[in-house]
């Protein structure tokens, strides 16, 4: 039990599990495994970190050309969603015709 629980018959007011003066977690079994799951997991992706599949000669710019093929994509679309589509005189004049009588 919490010790000032003892000396005051209730819990501290307030979160019992934060602050300065919190209660303290019990180390139990699964705790410990979970731990241990832990920091194999953050050993084996350290491990496949600190091998590199590629030298620095292929790492220099291997990127470069898909970058500026997506950039001209993505521009392209931009201005094209700006301007509205191409419409020609005949289609405005067309409403002429309608009540034409002749």
């Amino acid at each position: 039990m919490f010790l000032s629980a003892l000396l005051r018959m209730s819990l501290p007011g307030g979160r019992q599990w934060a602050g300065k003066h919190r209660r303290p977690l019990r180390v139990s079994y699964n705790s410990l495994v979970k731990l241990r799951r832990r920091l194999e997991a953050e050993a084996e992706n350290e491990y496949w970190l600190s091998r590199a599949w590629m030298s620095r000669e292929q790492e220099s710019g291997h990127m470069v050309e898909f970058r500026t093929s997506a950039f001209r994509a993505f521009t392209r679309e931009k201005t094209a969603a700006r301007f509205p589509p191409h419409r020609f005189v005949n289609e405005h004049l067309q409403q002429l015709n309608v009540n034409r009588r002749w």
